[in-house]
């Protein structure tokens, strides 16, 4: 039954190439990944070793490797440092970031974690405790962005019923057992509590979160498409459809100290931004908001001395000899832009202290700095221009425009274009 589910799970969702598979090794990620060989999917088995628990710990990933490698499914592991915090949400966090680096590591699209039919009845109950709307009462959502759950609607007593029948050892961390964790409170006191006013509790939990699935749905489909231009209830709603669909804790507080930030900065013409997470932000400005991530610097250089293509992250670059007998002056905005120059001798990069540029039809040269604010260039995008640069001087802002010491006078002799890859 479990892997016919998760069988149907995989063809409902089109899934195909290679998977990520969240691997504990406890009893729900376990099944799900003897399931996942048994359907002989290409599989990569990722153990996060959160180094609370010492031996208990290491053991526990070594069980996991070895039940892998009995298997021949790829495994990978890493354990956190000792200077991440031991709470709960830096745990999850830390979790997803790894995740999403294994996604990237193995080129992979689809993430699967093994939350059941019992964890999302619980994390519908955390909510309610906690304070929420329609949208917290959705519970975990069986898709976001990468992350799949295909053991959603799988109760927990029938996942330990398929360990047992197929002779599966999973690991049985200790820390669950311990209440002072809020799930763990939920999950061993309040729940069997509840029960006895209705042995059905955690159907009725899941049946909430159906119902408020649907509700959430039929709402979204009324609301503005961008958050500065809504009301202020529709901005409460938008700003609570953000945090649930990143997976991130709220209340009534964090959700209105937004709000007042929204409105605080939307006018502002470069942009604003307010923590949501360790590496997410809300960005906010006159033209748009957007969740961004934490983006590292990158400062590599590639020098060009000849013409042809070069790869520059996930850009091709290309110079050629310009073969036009009119100059046409492209649209910038189109990464395609014409020069004049007596020689090929330039770095491609991204930007640097003590950049500057000479923009076209101006009298002379000004910070990098000082251009791009003008541009109305976000902050967060500023690392992410590409750059043609002689010295510290921009000959080309890819998308933005040329140095006033290339333009073209009567006929070019290079052609720029810069695309993704």
């Amino acid at each position: 039954m479990i892997r016919d589910n998760v069988k149907n799970f995989i063809e409902k969702y089109n899934l195909s190439g290679r998977f990520i598979l969240a691997f504990s090794g406890g009893y729900d990620s376990m099944c799900l990944l003897d399931v996942l060989y048994k359907l002989k999917t290409d599989v990569v088995a990722v153990h996060l070793n959160h180094n609370w628990r010492g031996k208990e710990s290491m053991d526990e990933a070594e069980n996991c490797e070895n039940f892998a490698k009995s298997r021949g499914i790829l495994y990978y592991s890493e354990t956190l440092p000792d200077d991440v915090q031991k709470t709960e949400t830096a745990a999850r966090e830390a979790r997803y970031d790894f995740f999403k680096r294994c996604a990237e590591k193995f080129n992979s699209q689809v993430v699967f974690t093994a939350h059941n039919f019992d964890d999302n009845a619980e994390t519908v109950l955390y909510r309610i405790i906690r304070g929420t709307g329609t949208a917290g009462l959705q519970g975990i959502a069986e898709k976001r962005e990468i992350f799949y759950r295909p053991l959603l609607h799988t109760k927990r007593e029938d996942i330990e019923k398929y360990c047992a029948d197929n002779g599966l050892t999973p690991n049985k961390d200790s820390s669950n057992d311990n209440i002072k964790y809020k799930r763990n409170f939920i999950r061993h006191k309040v729940i069997p509590l509840l029960k006895e006013i209705n042995p059905n509790v955690s159907e009725a939990l899941n049946s909430l979160s159906d119902l408020a699935k649907e509700d959430y749905n039929l709402i979204s489909s009324y609301l503005p498409s961008e958050l500065t231009q809504a009301s202020a209830n529709e901005q409460k709603r938008i700003i609570y459809n953000i945090l649930t669909e990143h997976n991130i804790d709220y209340d009534r507080e964090k959700i209105e100290n937004i709000q007042t930030f929204v409105d605080a900065n939307k006018t502002s013409k470069s942009g604003k931004t307010i923590s949501l997470t360790d590496n997410l932000w809300l960005f906010v400005s006159d033209r748009k908001t957007e969740v961004i991530t934490k983006t590292h610097k990158n400062n590599d250089e590639i020098p060009v001395k000849n013409c042809g293509e070069y790869i520059f992250g996930d850009y091709t670059f290309s110079i050629t000899p310009c073969t036009e007998s009119v100059c046409k002056f492209p649209d910038d905005k189109k990464f395609k832009a014409y020069i004049t120059v007596s020689d090929v001798d330039f770095t491609l990069r991204h930007r640097k202290d003590g950049d500057i540029i000479h923009p076209l039809g101006s009298k002379g040269t000004q910070k990098l700095k000082k251009y791009l604010n003008e541009k109305k260039i976000p902050q967060h995008e500023k690392d992410k221009l590409v750059f043609l640069c002689k010295g510290n001087e921009i000959i080309w802002a890819a998308g933005l425009g040329i140095n006033e010491k290339v333009k073209v006078a009567r006929k070019p002799t290079h052609m720029l274009i810069l695309k993704k890859r």
